[in-house]
Parts: C-alpha cells; sequence; structure tokens
C-alpha cells in the first residue's frame, strides 16, 4: 500500500508488484495529530476495495511534505500542523505492519524512477515545477536524502546571483524563474507591456497563466520571447543539476509537462550544448514525468522495493 498525504487530501493505492493498482481511494486529510487516524481510515478503505487483508501487504509506505527523519518521524510540516509527530511508529502500533515513511518530493522520484518515465534508468532526477521548484534524486535505484530527510531543494541554487529575491531571502534562485507561478507572473508583466499582443484575445490580465504564452508562441512574438526566456533559465538550472549527479535522465514534473515536446525539445538542445564535457560519453536524457498526482502513492510503494 502507498499512501500520499497532501494539504486537503490523502491519496492511497494498493498495488501489486508490477504496479497494477487494486484498489485507489482518498479521504479528507486531518492535519494535527489526527493524521494518523486519517491515515488509518484510508487503509481499512483500501484493504475493503481490494478484497485483501492486512496480512497480504508487504508493508504501508507513506510519503509526507515536509521534512522527515529515518526513522519516519515528521519532523516539522507547516501545513499539516506537525513537528516531530511520530508517523512511522503511531501506524505501526495501529495497523500491525511495517511502515515506511519519507518526504513527498523523495517519494515522487522514486515514483518516476520505479514504475515511471525512469523506469529502466538507474540514476534519475525529478524536477518539479509548480507553486515552487523542488525534486528528489535517485542513485543506483536508492533514494539520496541526504541529512535533512526534505526533498532536493533544487529551487533554492541560485541560477542568477543578484537577481530577483525569492522567498528563501536569496536572490537569483532557480525558482523564481522557472516556476509555474514564475512563468505566469512573466507572461502577465509582458502582456501589459505589448497591449497589441495576440495573447489579449482570449487572456486578460488576471486569467493569463503557464500556458498562455506557449498556446500563442507560434503567432505572437511576445509570446515566443516569455517562451524562450523560460526554456534558457529552465535550462540553466537543469544543467547545474546534469554536471553534478550527471544521472540517465532527468524528469520535469508539473503542470508544465502538458506542453511536451514544446518544451523538451528546446530544453534538451540547450541541455546539449551546456553539458560538461558534451554528450557523447555520458548524454542526460530530459523528458516528462508520466505518474501524475499518483506519483507520491507509486513512490511510497517502492519504498518497499529492495
Amino acid at each position: 500500500m502507498g499512501v500520499d498525504v497532501g494539504g486537503t487530501t490523502v491519496k492511497g493505492m494498493i498495488v501489486d508488484e508490477s504496479g497494477k493498482i487494486i484498489s485507489e481511494g482518498s479521504v479528507p486529510t486531518v492535519c494535527g495529530d489526527g493524521l494518523a487516524d486519517c491515515v488509518v481510515s484510508l487503509a481499512d478503505n483500501l484493504v475493503q476495495a481490494s478484497g485483501k487483508v492486512y496480512s497480504d501487504l508487504r508493508g504501508i509506505g507513506v510519503c509526507s511534505p515536509g521534512i522527515v527523519s529515518k526513522d519516519g518521524v515528521v519532523v516539522f510540516a507547516g501545513n499539516l500542523k506537525l513537528k516531530n509527530y511520530p508517523l512511522k511508529k503511531l501506524l505501526e502500533e495501529k495497523l500491525g505492519l511495517e511502515v515506511r515513511v519519507a518526504n513527498d518530493a523523495n517519494a515522487g522520484a522514486l515514483g518516476e524512477a520505479k514504475f515511471g518515465a525512469g523506469k529502466g534508468y538507474k540514476d534519475s532526477v525529478l524536477i518539479t515545477l509548480g507553486t515552487g521548484v523542488g525534486g528528489g534524486i535517485v542513485i543506483d535505484g536508492k533514494l539520496f536524502e541526504g541529512n535533512l530527510g526534505a526533498g532536493a531543494e533544487i529551487g533554492h541554487m541560485v541560477i542568477d546571483r543578484g537577481g530577483d529575491k525569492c522567498t528563501c531571502g536569496r536572490r537569483g534562485c532557480f525558482e523564481v524563474y522557472c516556476s509555474a507561478k514564475a512563468l505566469t507572473t512573466r507572461t502577465r508583466r509582458v502582456m501589459e507591456d505589448d497591449t497589441a499582443s495576440e495573447m489579449w484575445k482570449t487572456y486578460t490580465h488576471d486569467t493569463a497563466d503557464g500556458r498562455t504564452a506557449f498556446e500563442y508562441m507560434d503567432c505572437d512574438r511576445s509570446a515566443r520571447r516569455i517562451v524562450d526566456w523560460y526554456i534558457k533559465n529552465l535550462a540553466c538550472g537543469i544543467t547545474n543539476v546534469a554536471n553534478v549527479f550527471r544521472p540517465q535522465i532527468i524528469l520535469i514534473g508539473g503542470g508544465v509537462c502538458a506542453q511536451g515536446s514544446r518544451m523538451t525539445v528546446p530544453l534538451q538542445k540547450l541541455v546539449n550544448e551546456e553539458l560538461f564535457g558534451g554528450t557523447d560519453y555520458a548524454p542526460v536524457r530530459i523528458e516528462c514525468a508520466s505518474l501524475g498526482n499518483r506519483a507520491g502513492g507509486y513512490g511510497a510503494v517502492a519504498l518497499f522495493m529492495d
């Protein structure tokens, strides 16, 4: 069983070893001390729907936002109102099964590596482009978690020293230029500067979002400039990650993946041009993640795949 704890819902699934979903469901998130009981309620629903019993399960993997220690304690997760919460211990006491707990971004990376677009690669990185920029790193088929127990803070490496201020306090962070929020902000700013832009035909300042510039890039110069700006910054950050870890594949997650090859083809070209040592010896593939909002659940399941 894999359980993905989110700020509004807790999603879960029971899968077989091939990744086939046997049962799936969700319940509203109960924040604070009631979270363990919330997970137990979902687990009961999943087991009942599967036609199985708890003893049929190898174990239960859980992923949570925030900092998660190696012994399954949620050290801090502000949106869940948790601090030093012994999630693993509580669930094992309530369910009588082995429980493994990981950060949700790390689990997403592991899920893609074992069941998604990263399957078949020993070394992979997932970069998620949402409100912020996060991700996870898989080396030799195993999560690289370091000492923090949180997702890899890929979004807070600097790609423009002295640039725009980030919410973390630094300036020029990858997240400031390449989150979905950053793309939306840039699009709205450019539209305000170019009142003749074709983008105004469909969008207003308030409705323009991360899709807008991509939709008009073939017929509007301002839209094309936005896309070029975004992909160049994205390539800069991704190349940094590639040069440090040199994975076989880097996966891009988040809503921007809907652009598919319109994003990945020019992005791959730029990364290839900037990659240290070139691509002849150790190329790095750039592809979109494939599991969507199931990545965390699959990753939680994969915590039991040695």
